[in-house]
């Protein structure tokens, strides 16, 4: 039996809601991905071109700093990774997580939230931040029945 982690990075709560419910589905351990510094309401107004949110996405090298890194991964042989959809992909906060941490021969299944996208180019923006690691599309909003499935990867 492999272990599990459910890490997620949530801008307003629904993203942490849904990683609560998955992991709870899973028997997984839960990591809350942190920005060093918080986002707050403007840095995510994505009709403002200059809110924190829209630069970082405009920019594809731009990697946020994260609160910690002491996610411990190690001891898992599967991590979920959660986001909110920003523009058809992770936020780059993900990245930043990916790249601070060993994913050689873990699974990564991802799972998101969003509004009205799928994930669009998720997976190929993510894979040089985890050389080694096998990314998985999970699902999008996925319904109270779905979670269970998901967490069944």
């Amino acid at each position: 039996m492999s272990k599990k982690l459910v890490a997620y990075f949530s801008a307003t709560g629904r993203t942490a809601a849904l990683a609560k419910k998955l992991a709870a589905a899973a028997g997984a351990d839960l990591y809350e991905i942190r920005p060093a510094e918080p986002y707050t309401f403007a840095d995510l107004n994505w009709q403002d071109k200059q809110s924190r949110s829209s630069l970082e996405m405009r920019d594809p090298s731009s990697r946020p700093a994260l609160a910690d890194t002491d996610a411990k991964l190690k001891k898992y042989d599967t991590v979920y990774v959660g986001f909110p959809i920003w523009w058809y992909v992770a936020p780059t906060i993900i990245n930043t997580f990916l790249e601070s941490y060993d994913f050689a021969g873990k699974r990564i299944i991802l799972f998101g939230t969003s509004g009205g996208s799928g994930f669009g180019k998720a997976v190929k923006s993510l894979k040089p931040s985890a050389p080694g690691a096998t990314i998985t599309e999970g699902r999008v909003n996925p319904p109270e029945e779905a979670i269970k499935e998901l967490a069944k990867l």
